[in-house]
Formats: structure tokens, sequence, C-alpha cells
């Protein structure tokens, strides 16, 4: 069985201590366990870093891997980060944007994503539920690897 990627950007690993008033009280580690529970026997692979460059190889990684998706938390490297973009065009399968807060509510900052422009679907403000959220999106994405957006997507000018 094809692992699922998980990956995590900046700050993350400081969830259930960081603004809690937006990100909750839910650890990084909680989250994992919440993903583990959520993929029962599907093999995940779950990572974070405060460092782009270790993302890039991770995406390299399941590229190589044949990952069955790729859902990614890329944090503030979400908007500004084209090397993270470059690394995701190549990968052929889906990919599920995900943010603990709704990035829309918030500052105008956080509201132009490279990511969203690659990624096959995105999800904002569940909080940390988004994640098996994500993963129980990416189970039926990950079936339907022939559908229209994923046959496609190599042909878009990004």
């Amino acid at each position: 069985m094809k692992p699922i990627f998980i990956l995590n950007g900046p700050n993350l690993n400081r969830l259930g201590k960081r603004e809690p008033e937006i990100y909750g009280t839910t650890t990084l580690a909680e989250i994992e366990a919440m993903c583990r529970e959520a993929a029962g026997s599907r093999p995940l692979r779950f990572h974070q870093s405060n460092f782009e460059g270790e993302i890039v190889e991770w995406i390299h990684e399941a590229i190589d891997e044949g990952a069955a998706g790729i859902i990614i938390n890329p944090a503030a490297l979400t908007f500004t980060s084209i090397a993270i973009l470059d690394a995701l065009k190549m990968f052929p399968g889906p990919i599920i944007e995900l943010h603990i807060s709704n990035i829309h509510r918030r500052e105008s900052y956080y509201h132009n994503s490279f990511v969203s422009k690659i990624a096959t679907a995105v999800m904002a403000g569940f909080g940390p539920t988004g994640y098996p959220l994500a993963l129980q999106a990416m189970a039926g994405l990950a079936g339907h690897e022939t559908a229209p957006s994923f046959r496609h997507r190599r042909d878009r000018n990004i």
C-alpha cells in the first residue's frame, strides 16, 4: 500500500503553545496520533520542519516512493515558497493543502497561497480535526487518480 505524506511547515511544532486563540491547544504530536488512528493500516509519513529545503526533500521523497498523496500544511511557507510550489508541481498524485485556521478570515497577507495554485483541494478552518478529515478526503482522491483534475494538472501554466 502506498503511503500518504503529511507535511507540516514552520512553527507547527509549537502547536498547543502558540496562539491558542487561533490554533487551539492540541499539539502536533496529538494531531499525528489522530492521523495514525484515522489512517488505520494505511502507511503515513508524518513530518514537520521549520526549514523550506527539508520540506522540498520530503516532497521529492513522496515522488520517488510513488506516494498515494500529499497532505501539506506549509504554514507561513504557503505564502512565500516558490520552491515548495515547484516541488509539488512534480508530484503526479493528489495534493491537499491544509490549514488549521481559516486563512481567508485573517490578515490579507494570508490570502495569496502559492500552494493553492497546484493543490487538488484546499481545507481551512477545521482546526486540528482537519487532519483526519483530509485523510478521509485523500482516501477518496487517491482511489481516483485518473480523474481529469489529475491528468491535466501538469498542463497548467502557473
